[in-house]
């Protein structure tokens, strides 16, 4: 009985046993035939080394060179205006007519009085002469003329103030009145703005006051237009320094021939010092930003394949799609630019012929 029993235990032993050997050949084989993944492609940039041209930076506002509400210094009643909105107008150019009927009418009456008074003055000249006349008689013709003549001045002086002209050359705004409106002494009637040329004001800290001179080459760049650059030369420095911010006020004139740039823009405003300071940079792709630190993967070669390790760095300023590395590489190294997500340190890759998108087309 006790034979048959480990009889049993022994062939059940040896079945699960070749069982489990069969099973774990089957896996080996598996985990044989399964090949490891091929090494991530990657596109690598170069470190290189140029010179940037050094300059200030700050922001600012464009401010127009004369700005004026137009309005009426006389009251009367609109009987023409002679301008639409948005209208470019030239330095006298007839912008509103007042009703000027009633003075018209008043005048005529002056001028006849003119003349009546200039007969007795001629009369009296005469009359003076022969002594046929007081001295107080030609004073009092002599006086009730020029009186006259006053009176016609200033009817002819309200006659013209009731043709509003443009003061000055440049674009108005949106017009505020209509025909057979009638305007009080000051009510504005339309905004009338020079744009030829324009001013850019903007700050900058009182140390930076050595590196800044008059026709100074500035230039700008506004929301409106991201790809364009404007250039101008500064026009104006504030004498004194601001003691709230410690700061110097400064002025820059542009040439606006096309009205591209409007009174009241936010502006970048670059300041070229005219020199050039060495810097190595990689494309701004390359570089992975992180709380603790920004960092690179660098490009090596180990023995038949290429590895990748990483580097912290730190960077400066970023221009045109490049950034300055400060420390942490050298030039001639490459750098991963597009890739990094499936990386880590020590990682064999295969390195694509081709740049990072971002770099197709860029002159080195």
């Amino acid at each position: 009985m006790f034979k048959r029993f480990a009889l049993i235990i022994f062939l059940s032993l040896l079945l699960f046993g070749g069982l489990f050997g069969w099973k774990f050949f089957q896996i080996q084989q598996m985990m044989a035939s399964i090949k490891p993944p091929p090494p991530a492609v990657v596109a690598v940039a170069e470190v290189r080394s140029e010179d940037w041209e050094t300059y200030l930076t700050a922001v600012g506002s464009l401010t127009a060179v004369a700005v004026i509400e137009v309005s009426s210094e006389v009251p009367g009643k609109i009987k023409a205006l002679n301008f639409d909105s948005d209208q470019s107008v030239q330095h006298g150019q007839l912008l509103v007519e007042l009703d000027a009927s009633t003075d018209l009418a008043e005048l005529k009456g002056y001028q006849s009085d003119q003349n009546l008074a200039r007969l007795k003055f001629a009369r009296s000249q005469q009359l003076i002469g022969r002594n046929f006349i007081s001295k107080s008689d030609f004073d009092l013709s002599k006086a009730t003329l020029e009186q006259a003549n006053a009176i016609v001045a200033t009817k002819l002086a309200t006659i013209a103030k009731k043709r509003i002209t443009a003061p000055f050359t440049g674009r108005l705004g949106i017009r505020k009145v209509n025909i057979g409106q009638f305007l009080a002494a000051g009510d504005a009637i339309v905004t009338l703005q020079k744009l030829q040329p324009v001013y850019a004001d903007f700050t900058l800290p009182e140390n930076q006051l050595g590196h800044v001179k008059l026709n100074q080459t500035v230039n700008i760049k506004v929301d409106a237009y991201p790809d364009r650059l404007f250039s101008g030369k500064i026009s104006a420095i504030n004498p004194g320094i601001d003691k709230a911010t410690r700061s110097i006020i400064i002025r820059a004139t542009f040439d606006n021939p096309e009205e591209l740039l409007r009174p009241g823009m936010f502006v970048e405003v670059r300041l070229s010092l005219n020199a050039n300071k060495p810097a190595l940079t990689v494309p701004d792709t390359a570089i992975t930003y992180n709380p603790y630190g920004d960092s690179v993967y660098v490009v090596e070669q180990d023995k038949q394949s290429w590895v990748v390790k990483l580097k912290q760095i730190k960077v400066g300023e970023t221009r045109a799609g490049r950034v300055e590395v400060i420390s942490g590489l050298n030039a001639k190294e490459r750098v991963v630019s597009a890739g990094q997500v499936k990386l880590r340190n020590g990682v064999p890759v295969t390195l694509d012929k081709q740049p990072a998108p971002g770099e197709r087309g860029v002159a080195p």
